[in-house]
């Protein structure tokens, strides 16, 4: 429990809850059989309030865009039916369902004329609902009505993606989800041993709460669960309130449903907070940049050459846990924004701290990890979008949401294998889904509202991030650490007019700390992160990347589907619960609590972390398949797996790196869509020229202009030209500043 926990063993396809430890009774299946065939699960009422009404749209969209065929071939997988089970549970866990359970489907479970005969076994997916937050909370009289709603969304979308996987490996499923399904679903929550009839209801054993029920149906050969017996429901026990066999903890459980609906998980609320961000930003010499400057966009353009332009396409979708998420997250973009509606009364939300309250509550019901609040700045907002077209700033207030990339998985992972662009998109589309959400039951309530995502993003997320107190600029360069949970998120953004509390950047002596490791750069593996000093870049002092070489790694990996390896190896990819080891809980305390010992405690962090593994590979979290999409079927990946590990002995002299810079004058014209090839060369030039921060502070303070090179390239007079492309799944949300 000092360096580690008994997590650290738990296979990842058991999930949080120690569900193998409960007795089991075959002779629930017979009870089972005998019962009759029940009506297809549908709502019986209208939805109550707009949050709900909001939380059926979305659920619709999953349903309306879920795949239907199969893949052409079947995929390379072993026979094995617990090898196949591993997968598809971890899937369902990785998509944070609460709990995922298998049975056989009997006859009597189709509740239509009968179901596709090939389709002999179901995937039952559990998650529990969420909270009603504090009675002065606005947020209450959303969610009260809204809690079946939200639970029902969530776990329908977690169906339809996982059934599309299944699909993309060669075998016929269907998702079952409330208000579109020919399944008993109460059912087949008794047969996959998630649920004990307690006469006209289910009960969980562990949750006491309700809980929503989806299913995939499929010919997909699995191994099966048995029927919770009746004892199931006798009490938890000591064991599952130390973490029985690794499992989540009934005393963590019962720490996070202490805290105040509005509150994360995680105590920000004890990180100390400043005025501005710890690294400096020169407010009146930050250029707004186009989304046409962004690397993962100038690939898409032709600017990389024809190789990086041809993986922009497949990269993060090369792989099978993709398939069933790209449909859904691009219906959502046509919804992302929209007028709000004329005959609602927003002034009966006129208390900032209480909207703000109110917003972070539910954005934790539908999902987010780690929420804040700002004021948007002007630097904030893309010049120019996709099409060319100017944006003018039109919302005061980000609402900055976190979706944790899950450490379990992570930690399985090398890091740039085949799940780092499933980790991707899992956290991009339950971001879409959660801002989507938002967006919508505030433009119902009369707020104007839009949805920033990584499909379509008017505003960086980075700075936002930032001014929103989630966290500070690190040495991975674009990319702010969390103190909780380090790199490994992604982020999404709700721009809006309601009055807003913003909160404070916060300080938690990151700055030291990344001064003092250099882990990611030396485990980066195309030597993109620098290992020199920080310099002014557009405005911001930070440890510049290369933002090129990064993009280029992460769109031909052949070894894999993007990379994640800084995240992977950050010495602060750590989990701080009641349920992590004593010794990082103990640190992490320390960095934000006793800065003074810094200077003792990090060399020792940094060593410690190397000298005990930390971003290895473990084993035991591996629960997916390395599968390669090539012509629309998954095959052996052509270029073999990514089986990095650590690295210690790989150094790099600052003096002798190579690194290319493109400021804002060497951007692309914002308004010409065809290629722009990159001048590499001139950008590895700019390293010379660009300033450190106290040379650029000095020459602000004197009130001399800025550099040249601030200055964006200006867009072309005649309008925009070159051929649209509509928005792809990918690219936005990093937001790239060079």
């Amino acid at each position: 429990m000092f360096f580690t926990t008994r997590n650290n063993q738990r296979p990842y396809h058991l999930g949080g809850f120690p569900l193998e430890t409960l007795p089991r009774d075959d002779s629930i299946v017979a009870e089972e059989a005998a019962r009759p065939p029940v009506l297809a699960p549908n709502y019986e009422r209208a939805a109550d309030g707009p949050l709900a009404r909001s939380l059926r749209g979305y659920l619709e969209i999953f349903i309306e865009t879920a795949m239907r065929e199969s893949a052409g071939a079947e995929a390379p997988v072993p026979d094995d039916p617990h090898r196949r089970m591993v997968d598809v549970k971890g899937y369902g866990y990785f998509m944070n369902a609460s709990q995922v359970g298998i049975c056989r489907i009997p006859a009597n479970a189709w509740t239509s004329d009968g179901g596709p005969a090939e389709h002999a076994f179901a995937v039952v997916l559990l998650l529990e609902h969420g909270r009603v937050p504090e009675a002065d909370n606005p947020a209450a009289g959303w969610i009260a009505p809204a809690l079946a709603e939200a639970g029902d969304a969530r776990i329908g979308g977690i169906a339809v993606c996982l059934s599309g996987h299944i699909q993309k490996m060669g075998h016929p499923a269907a998702a079952h989800v409330m208000g579109a399904g020919d399944l008993d679903l109460d059912r087949l929550a008794v047969l996959a041993g998630l649920a004990v009839r307690d006469g006209d209801r289910l009960r969980n054993p562990f949750i006491k709460a309700g809980f929503s029920i989806a299913a995939v149906s499929t010919s997909y050969g699995l191994e099966t669960d048995r029927p919770l017996a009746g004892a199931a429901l006798g009490g938890l026990g000591l064991g599952y309130w130390l973490g029985r066999n690794g499992a989540t903890s009934g005393r963590e459980r019962n720490r996070r449903a202490g805290r105040a609906s509005h509150l994360s998980a995680y105590a920000m609320e004890t990180v100390p907070r400043v005025d501005r961000p710890t690294t400096l930003i020169l407010d009146d010499e930050v250029p707004r940049v186009s989304k046409r400057a962004a690397f993962f966009d100038r690939a898409m353009r032709g600017d990389l050459g024809p190789k990086a332009k041809k993986e922009r396409n497949r990269f993060a979708f090369k792989q099978p846990h993709t398939a069933g998420m790209m449909a859904s997250m691009r219906a959502m973009v046509p919804i992302q924004g929209g007028e709000p509606a004329a005959d609602a009364t927003p002034g009966d939300y006129d208390d900032p701290a209480a909207n703000a309250r109110a917003l972070k509550s539910l954005s934790y019901l539908l999902g987010a990890d780690l929420t804040g609040i700002c004021e948007i700045p002007r630097y904030a907002w893309f010049s120019h979008g996709a099409k060319g077209e100017e944006i003018t700033p039109y919302h005061k207030y980000a609402v900055v949401m976190l979706i944790d990339q899950e450490f379990d998985t992570m930690e399985g992972a090398a890091g740039d294998d085949w799940i780092s662009g499933t980790q991707s998109m899992r956290a991009y589309l339950r971001g879409a889904e959660i801002a989507g959400v938002m967006g919508d039951t505030l433009r119902q309530l009369g707020f104007p509202a839009r949805s920033q995502t990584n499909v379509d993003s008017d505003v960086l997320h980075i700075p936002l991030v930032l001014w929103a107190g989630l966290g500070e600029l690190s040495r991975i360069g674009e990319l702010v650490l969390n103190p909780f949970v380090g790199p490994r998120f992604k982020s999404v953004v709700l721009t809006t007019d309601m009055p807003l509390e913003v909160d404070k950047p916060v300080d938690f002596g990151l700055q030291y700390f990344c001064e003092h490791c250099t882990k990611c750069a030396r485990e980066c593996p195309c030597d993109a992160i620098s290992w020199g000093a920080k310099i002014i870049f557009n405005g911001y002092e930070m440890w510049k990347p290369d933002a090129e070489r990064c993009a280029r790694y992460r769109l031909t990996n052949a070894k894999g589907s993007a990379c994640g390896r800084c995240m992977k190896t950050c010495p602060l990819n750590k989990v701080v619960t009641a349920d992590g080891p004593v010794l990082e809980r103990m640190a992490s305390w320390c960095g934000i609590n006793a800065r003074w010992l810094k200077p003792i405690l990090v060399p020792i962090a940094v060593w410690l972390d190397d000298y005990l593994g930390k971003g290895r590979r473990n084993p035991v979290k591996k629960w997916w398949f390395d599968l390669e999409v090539v012509d629309d079927v998954c095959i052996e990946p052509v270029k073999g797996v990514s089986q990095r590990d650590l690295d210690v002995g790989h150094k790099i002299d600052p003096a002798k790196q190579k690194m290319a810079y493109y400021p804002a004058s060497m951007m692309p014209v914002p308004n010409d869509l065809n290629a722009q090839p990159v001048d590499r060369k001139a950008a590895m030039a700019m390293g010379e020229v660009l300033e450190s921060p106290i040379t650029a502070a000095i020459r602000a303070g004197r009130g001399q202009p800025a550099p040249g090179h601030n200055a964006p390239t200006p867009p072309d007079p005649n309008g925009p030209k070159g051929q649209d492309i509509k928005p792809t799944v990918y690219g936005t949300a990093r937001a790239e500043k060079g």
